[in-house]
């Protein structure tokens, strides 16, 4: 009896067995279990895995019910059918995250370049500029188709053509190094109009400037530097002054102030430069004299006479008038002053550009770069020397020169070591260390090795201003490299 009832409880609990062990591998089962536990997943996965339930879970269930024994072939072929599925996704699920990742790898990347590319500068400007542009693609200045030929026919045609297009990337270097130049110009003058004030002495404001401007060109010897001494001319000095150590001049609110500054690449000069005042008593005049220059660069082009663009400078200018302290004038080029051609190293290179009609015949070649830049006066109209000479600039022509101070040698040797053939100022020579040069620079100056510039100046209590710009006359197009936002 006992050994029955043992027999018939050990014979229910495998039929126990039986019945648990189908439902445990029911398909269905198996899938609400797998769907709570992966209730945080991606909602892509769930609806894969709902996809592989209607497709397995019949035939699970019919195994199941079917064969009722543990273990038996179908089982073991539904356990196996589950788990290839679940390995291929798996594998798909990391193709999936592998190429999210990458993308997302791929997307950092992108923005950490763009970043590098967009870097800004500080504040004041610090960083050479050509650090701000790696990749040496420095930003192009305002590119103007040329003016039409005397009988009319445009000049369109040039930027179309392949054969000039050839020849303007043959010279992209060359065009690249007045661009860089043209970027620091621009980050200078508007760091200077940011803080130049009345009150401030002449000396502080040229070497403010010209310490940011050796900052940004990253000066390197004769490679890279400031092109020629920060000009401040104020009032009726239009021209070539800037303070020597000591001078204690001081900017007034109701000065008229110009400030010229060049910076170069590889001898590659950015003349350019603008007028400042604070009363706008003198706005008038300082439109006259923008407007002038703006209409020389659009008449200036290849073969373009230079003459022509004098007369057309001068029709405009003296179309202004203006009223200052309420005594009108009209406003007059000052016919002595001119803009130039631009060689290497060599910031007058043979060709003037008048402001008034008349002059030179000569035609503007391809290839060739200008200052194009108009002085305005409520004055004679016309300048001459005066003050202290501060500008000198070696001879571009001069051959050998026996010298027989020995103070004079040293000085020829920091001159060419330093500047070459580019205009420097005292100050200059001061911040190089010399002292007692004055001899020795007088002598160079009698022998013709040194230039001097002095102040060029119109009559007393009279206004002047200036507007210049660089333009190069590439084989495309007329490109005015050192335009930017402010004029």
């Amino acid at each position: 009896m006992r050994h029955f009832t043992s027999q018939s409880l050990i014979m229910a609990e495998l039929q126990l067995q039986h019945e648990v062990q189908p439902q445990l591998l029911n398909g269905d089962v198996l899938n609400e279990e797998r769907e709570d536990a992966d209730a945080t997943e991606s909602v892509k996965k769930k609806r894969r895995k709902k996809k592989r339930n209607k497709t397995t879970a019949p035939a699970g269930t019919n195994e199941a019910e079917g064969d009722g024994e543990p273990g038996g072939v179908g089982d073991v072929t539904k356990q196996l059918e589950q788990q290839t599925l679940e390995d291929k996704e798996k594998e798909e699920d990391g193709e999936e995250d592998g190429e999210e990742g990458e993308n997302s790898a791929g997307k950092k990347k992108k923005k950490k370049k763009k970043k590098k590319g967009l870097r800004g500068q500080t504040d004041p400007p610090s960083i050479p500029i050509c650090e701000l542009y790696p990749s040496g693609d420095f930003p192009k200045g305002e590119e103007c188709e040329y003016p039409p030929s005397k009988d009319g026919r445009s000049a369109a045609w040039r930027t179309t053509s392949e054969e000039k297009r050839a020849l303007d990337m043959a010279n992209e270097e060359m065009w690249s190094d007045f661009r860089q130049a043209a970027e620091a110009h621009r980050q200078v003058r508007s760091y200077v109009r940011s803080w130049i004030q009345p009150g401030m002495t002449m000396i502080d404001i040229c070497e403010r400037l010209e310490d940011c401007s050796r900052r940004l060109i990253k000066e390197n010897g004769l490679k890279a530097g400031l092109a020629f001494p920060t000009g401040c001319s104020i009032n009726h000095c239009a021209a070539h002054y800037t303070p020597n150590t000591g001078d204690p001049t001081v900017l007034r609110y109701d000065d008229i102030c110009k400030i010229d500054f060049g910076t170069h690449i590889n001898g590659r000069i950015i003349d350019c430069a603008f007028t400042v005042t604070f009363n706008p008593k003198f706005d008038r005049l300082l439109e006259a004299v923008r407007d002038a220059t703006n209409t020389g660069i659009k008449f200036a082009g290849i073969d373009v006479r230079l003459c022509d663009v004098g007369e057309t400078i001068q029709e405009v200018m003296e179309s202004y008038e203006v009223e200052i302290d309420g005594k009108t004038y009209q406003v007059k080029p000052i016919r002595n002053l001119n803009g130039h051609s631009i060689g290497q190293y060599r910031i007058h290179s043979g060709k003037t550009v008048p402001i008034v009609k008349g002059g030179e015949a000569t035609r503007m070649e391809e290839g060739e770069a200008y200052a194009i830049e108009t002085f305005g006066s409520t004055g004679r109209g016309a300048v001459h020397d005066d003050m202290e000479c501060s500008h000198y600039m070696k001879n571009f022509n001069v051959g050998h020169v026996p010298i027989r101070l020995p103070r004079a040698k040293h000085l020829l040797n920091v001159i060419n070591e330093n500047f070459g053939t580019l205009a420097f100022c005292r100050r200059w020579l001061d911040r190089l260390g010399e002292s007692k040069y004055l001899m020795a620079l007088k002598n160079l100056c009698d022998l013709g090795i040194i230039d001097p510039y002095p102040p060029l100046c119109d009559i007393k209590g009279s206004y002047t201003a200036q507007y210049e710009h660089t333009i190069l006359l590439r084989p495309t197009c007329k490109e005015v490299v050192s335009r930017g936002d402010d004029y």
